[in-house]
């Protein structure tokens, strides 16, 4: 009965393997093995990868990309340890009712607040810039109930030992308390990093120039290449996309698991 449960599990383990990786492994191997429209030959290489740099300009949605990923994960990141640090160390009035507020704006769907999210970018002069991507999305609610969680579970003393040898609220934040703080940080970075990376639909609503598309909404464009038999393309232009995302993952496990690990520990 012991060996039979254990079977099951890895039944079920390897049933969710094949749902989560089997689409994946599909994208690849229809990537690499494209079919010509006129021969109709299924060939395997890397053409329709080529194709794909030659259809769109890839490094200019790539940099995009990049370029509003990470200010908006080394903003959240920012934002997230200052106001997290605020609600766990000070007290003042109100406190616990903003904080609440705070909390109840994760349970607003995107779609309610995109609009007046769009007329004050427009209303700013931002409409159509990579800033109208950047500045709505530096404060989270999610980092600031976590960073805030992290840092009630660091020792007050060092705060107060901080001050009694002179130094003061910002001083301490920065030289003990936000140090301290790398593993909570790479969790709201990593996490920002792969959401923003992967967005859609604000892009959509906020940008329509093509020069300040990312990529994922540039990728779009390749869908004309369904109609011709052309999806080898497509779906290398989604391999693609997925690679940077893919690796801050890989590489950012060991963060990922030490900051979950200490948020539980503490």
């Amino acid at each position: 009965m012991k060996g039979l449960g254990t079977f099951g599990k890895y039944a079920v383990l390897a049933i969710g393997a094949f749902l989560t990786l089997g689409p994946v492994v599909w994208t690849l191997i229809t990537s690499l093995t494209p079919t010509d429209p006129v021969t109709n030959i299924t060939s395997f290489g890397f053409d329709a990868y080529a194709d794909v740099f030659t259809k769109i300009p890839v490094w200019l949605y790539t940099w995009n990309s990049a370029l509003v990923t990470v200010l908006v994960a080394a903003g959240q990141m920012l934002s997230a340890a200052m106001a997290g640090y605020v609600f766990a160390r000070f007290e003042f009035r109100s406190k616990k009712m903003l904080f609440g507020l705070i909390l109840a704006t994760m349970m607003v769907p995107m779609q309610v607040t995109i609009v007046p999210v769009f007329m004050l970018i427009r209303g700013m002069g931002l409409a159509d810039t990579l800033l109208a991507l950047i500045l709505p999305a530096l404060p989270t609610a999610f980092g600031t109930f976590l960073m805030r969680q992290y840092f009630m579970g660091l020792p007050a003393e060092l705060a107060e030992a901080a001050e009694i040898d002179g130094a003061g609220p910002w001083k301490v934040f920065f030289s003990i308390y936000l140090p301290l703080s790398t593993p909570g940080l790479a969790i709201v970075g990593i996490l920002a990093f792969n959401y923003h990376w992967n967005e859609f639909f604000r892009p959509l609503i906020m940008t329509i120039s093509e020069q300040n598309f990312t990529l994922p909404l540039g990728l779009v464009t390749l869908q004309g290449n369904l109609g011709t038999g052309s999806v080898s393309t497509v779906l290398a232009g989604v391999i693609l996309s997925m690679i940077p995302a893919l690796l801050v993952f890989v590489f950012g496990q060991k963060p990922l698991r030490e900051g979950l690990t200490a948020g539980a520990g503490k």
